[in-house]
């Protein structure tokens, strides 16, 4: 049976806006950004060879500029490990967290938002960062909720991957750390408590593989492990 690899990306660093949750911001790469997407692509190759894995011709990528920008960059580079032309196809359901109403206002003004709603409770202080906790706004999602949203789109593709390739093929995904952890979680590839303390390196490829009866390891690439003082960004 061919082996099935999903190489998932975090995009590249971007214009995000201070102390304001990343979610649904629309701003592109920058200079850095795309520096850091062109230094995963010899990773990923590299990473490929080593494995033998056939490149599957498209890539999956969150809507999100930043994300959709990461994806051209790598298959416009990857173009020299593949014989088929590459293409990049976006869906929502790889997008970050959304906060839902409150999208691109600061943390500051979230909180205050809920302080003159009547309707809602103090948020918990480590809101941002609570996998479980969920926004009372419209629109608005859990951590944990993005992470069986991505999970499910892996899980959908990569299966339709099983019952067409032959060969040991490798497919990559760009999107968003926070949303990917939580999903490597649903997948049964991390433990809970390791959720919070790891992150994802900008546009460095973590690999993990599909088994049979639809099982999930990690097999390549590194983790970050957060710091202790590193502040949560996703």
């Amino acid at each position: 049976m061919a082996r099935l690899i999903a190489a998932l990306i975090r995009h590249g660093d971007y214009r995000q806006l201070a102390r304001t949750p990343s979610a649904l911001q629309p701003f592109p790469l920058n200079e850095a950004g795309r520096a850091q997407a062109k230094k995963g692509v010899a990773e990923l190759i590299e990473l490929l060879q080593e494995g033998g894995y056939k490149l599957h011709p498209q890539l999956d990528s969150s809507r999100l500029l930043r994300a959709w920008q990461t994806a051209q960059i790598f298959s416009e580079e990857l173009r020299v490990v593949s014989a088929a032309t590459l293409q990049v196809s976006s869906f929502d359901d790889l997008a970050e967290r959304s906060v839902g109403s409150a999208a691109n206002l600061t943390i500051q003004q979230i909180e205050a938002v809920l302080r003159e709603d009547p309707r809602f409770c103090e948020p918990p202080a480590d809101w941002k960062s609570n996998s479980h906790y969920c926004l009372p706004l419209q629109g608005a999602e859990s951590l944990m909720q993005a992470g069986v949203r991505v999970a499910e789109h892996l899980e959908t593709s990569m299966q339709m991957l099983a019952d067409q390739c032959r060969v040991d093929t490798a497919k990559v995904f760009v999107g968003h750390g926070a949303a990917i952890r939580h999903a490597a979680h649903q997948l049964g590839v991390l433990k809970f408590e390791q959720i919070a303390r790891l992150s994802m390196y900008h546009c460095r490829p973590v690999l993990l593989e599909r088994q049979q009866q639809g099982k999930w390891r990690h097999v390549a690439g590194d983790w970050k492990v957060r710091g202790q003082s590193e502040a949560f960004t996703d």
